[in-house]
């Protein structure tokens, strides 16, 4: 019943901030985003982590916005709480300030995440911070020298409901339902500490013991860095999990 509460909570907030922000400039926009997750369990402690992903620009599958590839290790204080830390490549393509050339991005990145079970259904709970290097941008043509930089602190409230009898085993399929906010802060953060916000409703398949499938919708309401102009994106999302784990093969 907790749960049921946190998560009913968690949905009445983001509805109610985005209608508080109807009357403001909102831009609409639909995306199409595909990634692949990789995590590779050397012992009982360690484990290395990847994920890459593509995303595109409008209209589903109008050209594309973002490329991202990150990598962090992963250190176990128990079963379930770990600590994780990595770094992110990320290129921006052509976009509005930026018409004819690629921003690249560094992004050193930190994060906890703990879940709790119940049952045959998770809560998983993840709190992360970002270092952001954002490369400076010059004209429509041109990069500039130099970095614009500003922190990013994300929380992410994750519930996963087993729909099948026998839990999360292969063939199995379960719900999932998160919501993310992220903050930003730093002296070159003026109007826009909130960042944005991330709302996914999705099912999972779980097409292997070691392999799942999850397709979902995801909705982001962000604000720009005026402060007064916001993006509503509706965005289909899907991704490609794969464990392996080395410890069965000792």
């Amino acid at each position: 019943m907790k749960i049921i509460v946190i998560s009913c909570l968690v949905m009445l907030l983001t509805a109610f901030s985005a209608k508080g922000q109807t009357a403001k400039n909102t831009e609409h926009i639909n995306q199409l985003w595909f990634g692949y997750v990789n995590q590779i369990r050397f012992n009982d402690k360690w484990e290395l982590w990847t994920d890459v992903n593509l995303r595109t620009k409008e209209n589903f599958v109008n050209n594309f916005s973002v490329s991202i590839v990150r990598f962090g290790l992963t250190y176990y204080l128990t079963p379930d709480i770990k600590l994780r830390a990595g770094y992110a490549w990320v290129e921006y393509f052509p976009g509005d300030n930026h018409k004819n050339v690629t921003m690249p991005e560094h992004r050193p990145w930190q994060q906890v995440q703990w879940q709790t079970k119940y049952g045959k259904n998770r809560l998983v709970q993840s709190l992360g911070l970002e270092e952001r290097f954002r490369r400076k941008i010059l004209n429509n043509d041109e990069l500039a020298a130099g970095y614009n930089f500003n922190f990013r602190v994300r929380y992410n409230l994750r519930y996963e409901v087993a729909l099948d009898k026998k839990g999360i085993a292969p063939g199995a399929i379960s719900f999932i339902i998160y919501d993310e906010i992220n903050i930003n802060a730093g002296k070159q953060i003026f109007y826009n500490y909130f960042d944005q916000n991330r709302f996914y409703t999705g099912l999972k398949f779980q097409t292997g013991k070691y392999t799942n499938l999850q397709l979902g919708w995801l909705n982001i309401f962000q604000q720009q860095a005026s402060g007064n102009q916001y993006k509503n994106i509706g965005l289909i999302r899907l991704f490609f999990y794969q464990n392996i784990d080395l410890r069965n093969k000792q």
